[in-house]
């Protein structure tokens, strides 16, 4: 079968699953649309946990930033698997404890204060919408590739899909959804890396492949600095993402913010108690592992084969244009891939000088483009299609939850209308879904950086005002409503007024005043990175603000002991 019939047999039976379910495990109440009725079973909710946290950044662009940045796009692998866990071990059961599903209702019992309540709501829609957006990324970047249409028109397809099963099912749908996208995405991922280790290396394990060596006996990961380095780029082992000061403020705002994220969150109220909630943690940091365990292994062999398809040390050997393979002309289709014969040799020359005329290499094509450039059958490049849409699509339907629940249940309900009706606090929520789909879809149009590097945004927003205002509500009985407040504020002001002044208001670039200047970077700090700089401000101007203000009342000390008991 054609490889464009197979693709859309293969993903249009996962667009069939999904709507199916979405049909089935429908919301008839407030607790099925939140928490699915608080009654999933831990390895089942370990599966959909894994399925919500590997996104289209972690599918899609995360191998495809490691495979261009080398060491230095292990931050990504360092910061989410590190958060993971301070989310499973430090914030997660003490929230289920305290049973307050979403975050601001948690922050809004805290800290006594609607006032409260209504910032985070804020702070958590802000952070969330900007994660949306690098999911509306992947889901055009793969839906433009396998529908061979454009990526705005890819983007609009995925957006109606997200809309149909995540505002039909709410959570329930979502979970039951998310569990069938895991099994999809975990096979997608790991069956192309089998294949592509054994060829190049005789082992059929990726992560063993790695280290292993290639048909000349030379090991992988030499080979491929010796090739890298030869073109005129960056040595793949050795080089740090900008200087090691700014990987580590990198590396430290992907972990808070992870673990600040409010969708993962919600998940551990859908399990009937917290030792339920422990368990899923685990199973769910199982399943998380056996993909990014892989990823380098992917990225490396991705940028290997990629690199000696297309340029040669002997420039005669280099490919022609005129006899380009059909994934080349495939993802030139997209936008994502663009050539320009700079001398007129009809020979593609892919180096890191002025002389090179790939003008356009969108990393996030790598991961989905890797079976295809590796001459693997077609079955194997469907199932990837369908693996990279499921990824982008079990993120973003998490995602528009917790922002549906912000608006509908912590806005309208917490704040504004207490006596409003469970039916009409699920049609608000329904209603807010939609909105956040349309938002994020409108800046999915123009995303600001690669999928993950938006994501990465999201989760430094997330660290400077979420992820502080949890660990001291937790591990501080001192904390008051005012020191909560003024933190947030704080931690979120300064990060979006450093990120926007160098991507620009609202992500539009012809507002951004400083841009991508390095110069004019603090301390040398990436903007996608200085979330852990708001983070530290938000601890310090909560304490701060706390010490000259009246202090905690004893009921809500007395509510922090009873939550830190195990």
């Amino acid at each position: 079968m054609q490889l464009q019939a197979l693709t859309f047999l293969i993903v249009g039976l996962t667009f069939v699953i999904y709507v199916g379910i979405a049909f089935w495990a429908r919301a008839n109440s407030t607790e099925d649309f939140y928490v699915a009725g608080g009654e999933i079973h831990p390895i089942a909710n370990g599966m959909a946990t894994a399925a919500d946290w590997m996104s289209a950044a972690s599918f899609i662009s995360m191998a495809g930033l490691i495979a261009f940045l080398g060491y230095g796009g292990s931050v990504f692998l360092m910061g989410w698997t590190g958060g993971y866990v301070l989310l499973a071990l430090l914030l997660a059961p003490y929230l289920r404890k305290h049973g307050s599903f979403t975050v601001p209702h948690f922050i809004s019992d805290r800290y006594y204060s609607k006032t409260a309540r209504l910032v985070a709501v804020l702070c958590l829609i802000i952070a969330s919408v900007t994660y949306v957006i690098g999911q509306m990324k992947g889901i055009g970047v793969a839906f433009s590739r396998f529908l061979e249409v454009d990526y705005d028109q890819g983007l609009m397809v995925g957006m109606v899909i997200v809309f149909i099963y995540a505002v039909m099912g709410g959570m329930k749908g979502i979970t039951y959804t998310q569990i069938a996208q895991y099994v999809i995405m975990i096979i997608a991922y790991t069956i192309p890396a089998i294949f592509i280790s054994f060829m190049l290396t005789g082992n059929p394990i990726p992560q063993l492949g790695l280290g292993s060596t290639t048909e000349d006996g030379t090991y992988l990961l030499d080979k491929l600095d010796k090739i890298v380095v030869d073109l005129g780029f960056n040595e793949y082992t050795t080089r740090a993402r900008l200087s090691h000061f700014n990987m580590f403020f990198y590396t430290l705002s992907l972990m808070i913010g992870t673990a600040g994220l409010p969708h993962v969150i919600m998940r551990f109220f859908t399990v009937p108690s917290v030792k339920a909630a422990r368990l899923s943690a685990g199973w769910a940091l199982l399943f998380i592992a056996i993909l990014y365990t892989t990823a380098p292994a992917v990225a490396a062999m991705a940028r290997l084969n990629f690199m000696t398809t297309i340029d040669q040390p002997n420039k005669a050997s280099n490919l022609s244009y005129a006899s380009r393979p059909s994934w080349f002309e495939n993802w030139e289709k997209t936008g994502l891939l663009k050539f320009e014969d700079k001398n007129n040799d009809g020979l593609i020359q892919y180096n890191g000088y002025e002389s090179n005329e790939m003008i356009k290499v969108d990393r996030d094509i790598m991961v989905l483009a890797n079976p295809e450039i590796a001459g693997l059958p077609n079955w194997v490049i469907a199932l990837v299609a369908a693996g990279g849409l499921a990824a982008a699509l079990s993120t973003a339907a998490g995602l528009l939850l917790a922002i549906s629940s912000a608006i509908s249940h912590d806005l309208l309900k917490g704040v504004f209308r207490p006596n409003i009706s469970e039916k009409d606090e699920l049609k608000a929520s329904r209603v807010s879904m939609a909105a956040s789909i349309a938002v994020a879809g409108y800046f999915g149009f123009n995303p600001p950086d690669f999928a993950a590097g938006t994501v990465a945004l999201a989760f430094g927003l997330a660290a400077s005002s979420i992820f502080p205002v949890l660990m001291m509500g937790i591990f501080s009985k001192k904390m008051n409503k005012e020191g909560a407040i003024a933190g947030m504020l704080a931690g979120i002001g300064v990060t979006l007024l450093y990120v926007f002044q160098h991507k620009g208001i609202m992500f539009i670039k012809s507002t951004s005043f400083l841009g991508k200047m390095e110069p004019n970077w603090f301390l040398g700090i990436e903007p996608n990175a200085f979330g852990a700089i708001g983070a530290i401000v938000n601890f310090i101007v909560a304490y701060v603000v706390s010490r000259r203000s009246d202090p905690t009342p004893d009921e809500i000390k007395e509510m922090v002991e009873r939550i830190r008991l195990p």
